[in-house]
């Protein structure tokens, strides 16, 4: 199972009748070695699993010890958090690669995803690779790039007191973000400084992608629902029955 087996959208808390949104913006793929098996030489799999998806436009990479291409600097003052510069690190990820992990790259378009696993597969790095995403997507590319798919696993959605979760908005942002770093109360601010005009949904997405631990939290999709809560769009409360395909 991978962290972002349970990353929440308002389309499964949708009432029997009303339109539903499929997630067409939020694609990760994941490389991942077991220890002792295929791990010899694992920094430089890991960096030519990297470098091939830049070739691919992800919106961000990432490796599980060290974070994504947005990230926090110890040296820096929580004032500074707000001033600092929004423009991706993508070699700083490349260069921290420093052993077993594992490595990820995100993605916003179906396209860029299918283009990215197709040339993963001609490469042959010598690695397992997992997809993430709704599971007709992910069928659809296996499909598409000519690869049998091994295997897949389900989110069965959120279960028990439900009524004690964040409004969808707010869960939505938070579950990009599979270790629990990027906090419920955090991304409710950011969702009320949007809101507010403080901040545009392009800086509140960068400063929530940073306290990813791992690298897999989506800009675009956060901007685009940031911009969706200024514009109005309201979240659904999650149903007891709220199911996921899997991801």
């Amino acid at each position: 199972m991978t962290n972002t087996l349970h990353r929440y959208s308002d389309h499964y808390a949708r009432e029997p009748g009303e339109d539903v949104r499929p997630v067409t913006d939020d694609y990760i793929v994941f490389a991942m070695a077991s220890k002792g098996v295929n791990d010899d030489g694992i920094v430089e799999k890991y960096r030519a699993f990297l470098k091939l998806a830049l070739e691919h436009h992800p919106v961000n990479i990432g490796d599980a010890t060290h974070g994504g291409w947005l990230r926090p600097q110890r040296n820096l003052t929580p004032t500074n958090h707000w001033k600092r510069g929004r423009t991706p690190d993508p070699e700083a990820v490349l260069a921290g690669i420093d052993g077993p992990s594992t490595v990820a790259a995100v993605f916003d378009k179906y396209e860029n995803l299918k283009a990215f696993v197709d040339a993963l597969a001609k490469a042959d790095i010598g690695v397992s690779i997992n997809i993430a995403a709704p599971m007709d997507a992910a069928h659809r590319c296996c499909k598409d790039t000519g690869l049998p798919r091994h295997s897949v696993e389900y989110s069965l959605g959120f279960r028990g007191r439900v009524e004690k979760l964040p409004e969808a908005k707010t869960l939505e942002l938070s579950t990009m973000c599979g270790h629990g770093m990027v906090s419920a109360a955090f991304a409710r601010k950011m969702l009320d400084w949007v809101k507010e005009n403080r901040r545009t949904p392009a800086e509140a997405a960068a400063y929530l992608a940073r306290f990813c631990s791992c690298g897999v939290f989506n800009t675009k999709r956060a901007e685009r629902l940031l911009d969706e809560a200024r514009s109005g769009a309201n979240g659904h409360a999650p149903r007891e029955d709220a199911g996921k395909p899997a991801r």
